[in-house]
């Protein structure tokens, strides 16, 4: 059964929402928290942001998570040397925050550290405060690739640290 109101939301959010509650300084600064945060450890981080999903995924039933689950492959997060590429996405329409951890973190990590993240996150989303509920989850993403992949002679940065703007 297809939410009518959901699938509205998402017709008709502006393709500027993003800009609102992420302007060039917060995409900075966060860029900054993930290149700051890889130099500690053997993971990779990649943070991503769509304001809505095409109307079409949104009426055959698309959910965050899975669409969380394709941009980790089309970002090619899982292409990591040790299988340690987090991803962090964002559904504007939906206010959803979705944890995405390749193999090698996820069989470390149980889901439920990944979704205290998000909770910590959508805390400061909820009071408007986008950077600060980034950078929360960042430097809590940080702690546990820290502690599970600790950097060991060469780190290469793997993947891209600015934060990509999903459009269609």
């Amino acid at each position: 059964m297809v939410n009518f109101k959901r699938w509205l939301k998402h017709v008709f959010m502006p393709a500027w929402t993003w800009r609102r509650a992420f302007p060039k300084a917060t995409l900075d600064a966060i860029e900054a928290a993930i290149r700051a945060s890889e130099a500690t450890h053997h993971g990779e981080v990649r943070f991503a942001i769509e304001n809505s999903l095409a109307p079409s995924w949104v009426w055959r039933g698309m959910t965050g998570r899975e669409r969380a689950v394709e941009v980790f492959s089309n970002l090619r997060v899982w292409d990591t040397e040790y299988n340690s590429g987090v991803l962090v996405y964002l559904l504007l329409a939906d206010h959803d925050i979705e944890i995405i951890a390749d193999r090698g973190i996820a069989a470390r990590v149980d889901a439920a550290a990944w979704e205290a993240i998000a909770q910590t996150m959508e805390t400061a989303f909820r009071e408007g405060d986008f950077e600060r509920g980034a950078l929360a989850g960042i430097e809590q993403i940080s702690a546990l690739l820290t502690i599970h992949f600790p950097p060991t002679g060469d780190n290469p940065d793997e993947l891209a640290n600015r934060p990509v703007i999903i459009r269609r």
